[in-house]
C-alpha cells in the first residue's frame, strides 16, 4: 500500500483542467443523488502526508435516500 501512495503523491499538487472538470462532473453527478446542490469548488492543499482535498458546494435541500434492500 505505500508503494501506492508514494507513487501517488509524486509532485502532483494541481490537478490538470480536464482532470479537475471531469473530477468535478463525477462528484456532482453523486451530489446530486443526496442534494440539491449548486456552485461546487474543488481545493487541493499538499500536506506533509500528500494531500488535503475539500470539495465544497451550496445544498438547497437535502434529498430523501431510500434504505438499500
Amino acid at each position: 500500500m505505500k508503494d501506492i501512495e508514494s507513487l501517488l503523491a509524486q509532485d502532483r499538487e494541481g490537478v490538470s483542467g480536464a482532470v479537475r472538470e471531469l473530477f468535478m462532473r463525477d462528484v456532482k453527478n453523486v451530489a446530486d443523488e443526496y442534494f440539491d446542490a449548486e456552485d461546487a469548488s474543488l481545493e487541493i492543499t499538499r500536506t506533509d502526508g500528500g494531500f488535503l482535498v475539500c470539495i465544497l458546494f451550496n445544498a438547497h435541500r437535502v434529498k430523501s435516500v431510500k434504505k438499500p434492500q
